[in-house]
């Protein structure tokens, strides 16, 4: 669980929610490169307003839906208005504030790591919002994916947003990718963290990876790519099954 001095993105999330709507989280990279991220808006956004990959990806949620770092519950809410049996989980406990002050019924603050057969079996996990990141590393990828195909029913799918780093020429990023190479890490596995209004989150590593190195990733954890969809950016959605 975040601290209070912690939770940068999780107090970006309520002040919009009660009418801040210029609310933006700052992302800061392990290299000294920052941008503003994250706008809290997007996250507020009905189905109608979500980008068509996004849309898409909500066609192959089935059943009891575990959705991983839930944020302000766009997708959760959207899925519990559809009938499906949600429960939201994040790290930020004002995430979960605003996710229950938004008519989430069932929200958690828990780390992905934390995810046990307490919680019960689910038939999909979803990663929306780039979200797939949060596997956070090759090792961490490969331990977590274990462990969700014990904690879901047998066809359960896995929907997951990600961005293929690769799909740049800028030479901050290129320069990036190298410097993880260097340091025998994944080109795109991030270390990041977020600023807002005096907060600071705590680092963390986020995985973007290719779709090459999404398959490789999957290899040997019981998953497999079943189909990928695709954006007019580097984003897309690999919706994943059991192989």
């Amino acid at each position: 669980m975040l601290k209070e001095h912690q939770d940068a993105v999780g107090r970006a999330y309520l002040d919009y929610h009660n009418g801040k709507l210029d609310a933006g989280v700052t992302i800061d990279r392990d290299d000294g490169y920052s941008e503003i991220g994250m706008e809290c808006w997007a996250n507020f956004t009905d189905f109608p307003d979500w980008p068509a990959h996004q849309q898409e990806a909500m066609k192959h949620v089935k059943g009891r839906v575990l959705d991983v770092g839930c944020g302000a519950g766009r997708h959760a809410l959207y899925l519990q208005r559809k009938g499906h049996d949600v429960l939201g989980i994040d790290e930020s406990p004002l995430a979960i504030q605003v996710c229950k002050a938004r008519g989430l019924k069932h929200a958690e603050v828990l780390r992905f790591t934390q995810v046990s057969s307490k919680l019960g079996t689910f038939d999909t996990i979803l990663m929306m919002g780039n979200n797939f990141g949060l596997f956070g590393s090759p090792k961490r990828a490969r331990w977590l994916l274990r462990r969700l195909h014990k904690l879901t029913s047998p066809d359960a799918l896995i929907v997951g947003e990600t961005l293929d780093p690769y799909r740049t020429s800028e030479p901050t990023h290129l320069a990036y990718h190298e410097l993880n190479r260097s340091r025998g890490r994944m080109g795109g596995q991030i270390r990041l963290r977020a600023r807002y209004d005096g907060l600071t989150s705590p680092w963390l590593d986020y995985l973007f990876a290719s779709r090459d190195e999404l398959t490789e990733l999957l290899d040997g954890t019981g998953w497999q790519v079943r189909e990928l969809i695709d954006s007019d950016r580097p984003i897309y959605v690999a919706v994943i099954g059991k192989s």
